[in-house]
C-alpha cells in the first residue's frame, strides 16, 4: 500500500492542473509492468521529481528517487520523502545511498537517477557521473533514459518562476530500455546512456514551440538562445561548490 506516495500524486496533478501545465509525454509503454530499472533523468527544473514519475504512473509503477539528504531532514518534505520510500544520499559519503538503491532495484523497484548530479544552468546535458551504469551492472537492471524540456521554465535557478497559470508546455520523453553487460566498460557505457538521452532530448528541442524575446533565456546558446555556454554553467557551478566548502569549513 502507497498510503503516502497515492495522496501525493494526486496533490501535484492538481498543481499542474491550476499551472496550465500542458503535457506530451511519450514512451510510456518503455516503463516496464513490474521489476527493477533505473530511470535517468535531465535535470533543469526543481520539478523534475514531479514530472520525471508521470510516465511510471499509468501502469502503476512508483519510482524511488535518489535525492540529497537534507530534503529528507526537513521537517515538512522528510516525513513525506521518507513515506514514499525515495533514497536519501549524502554527498559527502554516498555509500548507503549506492547500498539502497541497489536494494530497493532488486527487489523490483523503479529507481530515479541524476547522472548529471546537480541541475544543469545551461539546460544542455552535463557530464555524467558513472554511478548510474554500475548500479545497473550489479543489480542486473535496465536504465529508462528520460528527458524533461520546459520543466525550467517553470522554476529553476537564478531565473524567474512562472507560476500560476502559466499554461507552460512540458515535454517528458523515456526512450528504450538499455541494457548493460556486467562486463561492459563503465565509462563506455554512460556515454551510450548520454548518448540515448542527447538524441531525446533534441528531438524535444526540436518539437517544441518557438521561444522568441525574454524567453529565449530558456534557450541553450547552442539553439541560439541566452543561457549560459557549458562552460560558463560549469565556472559557475565551481564557484557555487568552493564557497559551500569554504563556508562548511569556515
Amino acid at each position: 500500500m502507497e498510503l503516502v506516495y497515492r495522496p501525493v500524486i494526486a496533490a501535484v496533478k492538481t498543481l499542474f492542473f491550476l499551472e496550465g501545465t500542458r503535457f506530451t509525454i511519450t514512451g510510456q509503454e518503455h516503463v516496464p509492468r513490474e521489476g527493477g530499472a533505473i530511470m535517468a533523468i535531465n535535470h533543469t527544473s526543481y520539478f523534475d521529481f514531479m514530472y520525471a514519475g508521470l510516465p511510471a504512473w499509468p501502469h502503476r509503477r512508483y519510482v524511488r528517487f535518489m535525492a540529497k539528504k537534507s530534503i529528507f531532514q526537513h521537517r515538512l518534505s522528510g516525513p513525506l520523502m521518507r513515506g514514499m520510500k525515495h533514497i536519501p544520499v549524502d554527498r559527502a559519503s554516498g555509500g548507503q545511498a549506492f547500498k539502497d538503491a541497489i536494494a530497493a532495484l532488486k527487489s523490483g523497484e523503479i529507481v530515479g537517477v541524476f547522472p548529471e548530479a546537480t541541475m544543469s544552468r545551461s539546460f544542455e546535458l552535463k557530464d555524467f557521473k558513472p554511478g548510474t551504469v554500475k548500479m545497473a551492472q550489479l543489480a542486473g537492471v535496465p536504465i529508462l533514459p528520460t528527458t524533461i524540456w520546459g520543466g525550467h521554465r517553470v522554476w529553476t535557478k537564478e531565473l524567474p518562476k512562472n507560476r500560476g497559470f502559466a499554461r507552460i508546455p512540458v515535454f517528458i520523453s523515456v526512450g528504450e530500455p538499455i541494457t548493460v553487460e556486467r562486463r561492459e566498460d563503465v565509462m563506455a557505457a554512460t556515454a551510450r546512456v548520454k548518448a540515448a538521452m542527447q538524441a531525446l532530448l533534441d528531438e524535444q528541442q526540436a518539437a517544441y514551440p518557438e521561444l522568441t524575446g525574454d524567453d529565449l533565456r530558456w534557450q541553450p546558446a547552442r539553439l541560439g538562445g541566452l543561457a549560459p555556454t557549458l562552460e560558463q554553467a560549469h565556472a559557475k557551478d565551481e564557484h557555487d561548490m568552493h564557497r559551500t566548502r569554504d563556508e562548511f569549513t569556515g
